[in-house]
């Protein structure tokens, strides 16, 4: 009976270390429940990256013209590092000339600006403006795919592959509503002018070829534009593969926001999807933003070729709740040593500010110092001894 007792744990064992190990659940408690008819969506706090919704956000589709918020990561960051700039001129090749889709009708041989071009994939969606872009910024828009992938996987985007810049249908060529909203973040907060671009509703450009010139007029593909007054862009797509999509960012009273939407029917239910995500998003979340921050002292230094060290915050305070709690009555606490001892490093952290909601802690910000101090040579003490004995004579 023993041997029969033993024999049946060991077979529960077994089976039990066999299967796997599960992830738990987000808690249902914590997801909202909104009618949203979209397969695949995401909102997020766009200045944290705060998740306030998602659903099926990992799934992997096409995502048609969204594809060019990564193009346009792309320029600004070219922009950024002055390796281009918006006034250089860029000649449109035969590839480029190409493209199908949504175009400028851009001719191979014309010459636009840095600057008409972004206008032209911001307002229009356009596929040979995007092209036309990659091959001055890469050389091939091969090599600016590459770019455009090495980009996403240093975002975390691990549900992406990219095959071109502009979002045309291709093999491969998938994105999730979660990696559409990093990358949409990436180049929202990260080149804010972009809403400059993107929120432009008609805008006239001038074709200039052997002809002669002739005047283009672009249109906003982004109705959530005139639909939604706190909308501020960003991005639209559809092909038949992908059906209608958005990255759709909107700002109201601070609270910056990020709403996509893969794979949505028609139109009207896309916008209708954006404008739910985005009426949520304003009703529970709010920012708390430390506007006043406290003037800190000098600390003083012993042991030290100077006697006192500047200090300065590390970053600005910035805290989102999506409960809809008030925080108008926000406190907060400096915690810092009375001295240091040299040498201290410019950089280093000495203290902290802590912020407080009654006795909740929303988060703290590191204190540094602002200045390196040396320790003090002989000679320093010295020179400091002198100097004393003239202020007494």
């Amino acid at each position: 009976m023993k041997r029969f007792i033993t024999a049946f744990l060991a077979l529960v064992l077994f089976i039990s270390a066999s299967c796997p190990i599960h992830a738990k659940k987000k808690n249902s408690s914590s997801q909202p429940s909104l009618d949203v008819s979209a397969p695949s969506a995401l909102l997020m706090e766009a200045e944290t990256g705060t998740i306030l919704y998602e659903k099926k956000e990992h799934t992997s589709r096409p995502p048609a013209s969204v594809t060019k918020v990564m193009t346009l990561c792309l320029i600004f960051d070219a922009i950024e590092k002055k390796q281009i700039a918006l006034t250089d001129e860029v000649t449109v090749s035969e590839h480029a000339a190409s493209m199908g889709g949504s175009q400028v009708f851009l001719e191979a041989g014309e010459v636009q600006t840095v600057e008409t071009l972004i206008k032209c994939i911001s307002i229009a969606s356009a596929n040979d403006a995007c092209v036309a872009m990659a091959e001055f910024i890469c050389g091939s828009e091969e090599e600016f795919v590459a770019q455009m992938n090495k980009k996403a996987a240093d975002l975390g985007m691990e549900d992406t592959h990219f095959v071109n810049c502009c979002g045309l249908s291709a093999n491969g060529h998938l994105t999730s509503a979660y990696d559409i909203g990093l990358m949409a973040r990436e180049l929202s907060v990260r080149h804010p002018q972009i809403h400059d671009y993107c929120t432009i509703w008609m805008e006239n450009i001038i074709h200039r070829t052997k002809r002669g010139d002739s005047e283009f007029g672009l249109a906003n593909t982004n109705k959530l534009l005139k639909q939604y007054p706190y909308a501020t862009g960003l991005k639209t797509g559809y092909t038949a593969a992908a059906k209608y999509c958005i990255a759709a960012t909107a700002e109201k009273d601070g609270v910056k926001l990020i709403a996509v939407l893969m794979g949505a029917p028609d139109i009207k239910s896309r916008t209708a999807d954006a404008q739910t995500l985005l009426n949520y998003g304003f009703s529970v979340c709010r920012i708390y933003k430390d506007k006043n921050p406290s003037p800190l002292p000098d600390i003083a230094v012993k042991k030290g070729e100077k006697d006192s060290v500047a200090l300065t915050y590390e970053s600005d305070m910035s805290y989102v709740s999506t409960n809809g709690e008030d925080l108008s009555n926000v406190t907060k606490k400096i915690r810092l040593p009375k001295s240091v001892t040299a040498p201290v490093k410019k950089g280093d952290t000495v203290g902290k500010v802590t912020y407080y909601s009654g006795e909740k802690e929303l988060g703290h910000i590191n204190i540094l110092y602002a200045d390196s101090v040396k320790h003090a040579a002989f000679a320093d003490y010295f020179l400091s001894l002198l100097q004393k004995l003239f202020l007494l004579a």
